[in-house]
């Protein structure tokens, strides 16, 4: 028996981007910041920060090795764009292997 294959389901078209295996030049490079530079008002103690995540990424901690890091972009209270980990309150800036940074919009 022959099952008809929808043209979305095709098998000649090519397996979706978020599907295929990262390429070496699409790893990033983690480098750790120091949070007081990257987020202010870190030194009111009692005083929560307001500050939004913009999703997950594929990347982990790589000091905890705990789960997947949170993107936080520039706003209000956050001087740069960096990756957050929840875990361990560590904060890293991303750039591809050629040097050119991987948060810049």
């Amino acid at each position: 028996m022959t099952i008809p294959v929808p043209e979305t389901m095709s098998p000649s078209q090519p397996p979706s981007p978020s599907r295929r295996r990262a390429a070496p030049e699409d790893c990033l490079v983690l480098s750790e910041l120091n949070p007081r530079m990257v987020v202010d008002h870190l030194d009111e103690e009692g005083q929560p920060v307001d500050v939004m995540s913009f999703g997950t990424v594929r990347e982990t901690c790589p000091k905890c090795q705990g789960g997947h890091l949170k993107l936080v972009l520039r706003q209000s209270a956050v001087r740069m764009a960096h990756l957050f980990c929840t875990d361990c309150a560590s904060c890293f800036d991303a750039h591809y292997p050629n040097g050119s940074p991987a948060l810049a919009i």
